[in-house]
């Protein structure tokens, strides 16, 4: 059996940790399905428009390996991990994916959508419309999915965050607001994450995003998440060093210029 990818997607998440847990967690973030020219694919989305969502069949080309067991972000009560078929875990025999996306508009051999849960750079291996008559069983059972707890947390923000977080989207291509969403709205304290730090006795955390991170205290009565400051991750060193892995210490010196 030979499959070939029939195009590229290309969107903001870059990273695994980027990736929404559900493509419709991520709406507001537009990306482009790129086909691959030369193989008469303008023929083959003819009569695309009228539809409000696809099914895009993708490759997992980040992950290596597969995994009979898997713990999902937020486990069912009384269990640690579940079977990987019956999860959406990224880590399968074979390395496919299935995304429910929203169409905005087709140009040419480009797909323009939004509520993608794909990285930037997935292989798209084929597309096929959401037909609500077929697809949509909104009263089937959901397994342990329906006895799982319930860990939902409400995200604010504080004035200095606000600040920050409004000067960086406008001088850099970071979306730390859309991230910091995704990790800390459901399950926010699973103690897998290697990029989350959680003071038990103060009630503060700090969560990383790439070379920034993200301060924040917590309330586990109301279940709230404050953000409360927004700050490089570099120390004075790091930023003195003429290394620059990441090509990012530019915009860290004027952030910390800025708000010294």
């Amino acid at each position: 059996m030979q499959i070939c990818p029939i195009g590229t997607f290309y969107g903001d998440a870059v990273y695994k940790y980027d990736a929404p847990r559900q493509g419709r967690l991520f709406a507001g973030h537009p990306g482009r399905i790129v086909l691959n020219p030369g193989m008469n694919f303008e023929t083959a989305l003819r009569d695309l428009d009228g539809f409000e969502r696809l099914w895009v069949i993708f490759q997992f080309h980040e992950n290596a390996g597969w995994r009979p067991t898997t713990r999902p972000p937020v486990p069912p009560k009384g269990k640690d991990r579940v079977g990987t078929f019956a999860s959406r875990s990224p880590y399968r025999p074979n390395p496919i994916g299935l995304s429910c996306v929203r169409l905005l508009k087709v140009e040419g051999l480009t797909l323009y959508v939004d509520e993608a849960d794909l990285l930037n750079g997935t292989p798209v291996l084929d597309i096929k419309p959401y037909i609500p008559m077929a697809d949509a069983f909104p009263d089937a059972k959901a397994g342990w999915v329906e006895e799982q707890e319930r860990d939902l947390w409400t995200i604010e923000t504080t004035p200095a965050f606000d600040e920050r977080i409004q000067w960086l989207r406008e001088n850099s291509p970071f979306d730390i607001l859309s991230f910091v969403e995704i990790q800390l709205t459901r399950g926010p304290f699973d103690d897998t994450r290697r990029r989350l730090e959680i003071d038990d006795t103060a009630k503060t955390g700090v969560l990383a995003y790439r070379t920034f991170r993200v301060d924040f205290s917590y309330d586990e009565l109301s279940r709230k998440i404050v953000l409360t400051s927004l700050r490089s991750g570099y120390t004075p060193e790091e930023l003195y060093s003429p290394e620059d892995k990441y090509g990012d210490k530019k915009i860290h010196n004027e952030f910390i210029e800025k708000f010294r």
